[in-house]
């Protein structure tokens, strides 16, 4: 299909709520043409989750494709990419936990945000078929990230120290440095 320019933080489309997919939308060629053409940007800017509204359209609809196994977050479990539409998500633990984040539409820039590490994502496929993940650690918090693209949220917003706030550049040459060492 295509590849999609990802906008930037700044762009107003960034902070406004997406509506939701009625039913007959859902399976129709646009939405289909709108997640082919998601898939193509994904896999061209070499992320992890897309959000609609990423590519300045502004409905809940969301891409993840996690490839899985030792990361600089520990060994993760693979997700197939797999699309979202109109998802919800159930916090079933407050307990938190810090990841530093990045963002696609944040480009450069990695943060440090503690988020709850055990939630419910119900949405549905493109067929209309309801889903449901129970997630957990890493995984929880990528949902997360995500789906606050469809409410106007970036992960910036949820920064509770500044100082944690860093060029990839120095994430790279100082912070992961001395997380490993």
């Amino acid at each position: 299909m295509a590849v999609r320019k990802i906008i930037r933080m700044g762009h107003p489309t960034l902070r406004r709520v997406s509506r939701e997919l009625k039913v007959e939308e859902i399976g129709s060629d646009e939405v289909h043409r709108l997640v082919a053409d998601m898939i193509d940007t994904l896999h061209d800017y070499g992320g992890i989750g897309l959000a609609a509204p990423q590519v300045n359209e502004l409905i809940r609809l969301a891409i993840i494709e996690i490839p899985g196994g030792q990361t600089r977050y520990g060994d993760i479990d693979s997700l197939p990419l797999t699309v979202f539409v109109n998802p919800h998500i159930e916090v079933l633990n407050t307990t938190t936990a810090g990841f530093w984040e990045g963002c696609l539409s944040v480009p450069g820039l990695r943060g440090f945000v503690a988020r709850p590490q055990h939630v419910k994502v119900t949405s549905k496929n493109l067929r209309g078929e309801e889903q449901n993940h129970e997630l957990e650690g890493f995984l929880a918090t990528v949902f997360q990230h995500e789906f606050d693209h469809l409410d106007g949220k970036l992960y910036i917003d949820h920064i509770t120290d500044s100082t944690k706030l860093v060029f990839e550049t120095e994430y790279e040459r100082y912070v992961a440095a001395e997380e490993e060492a």
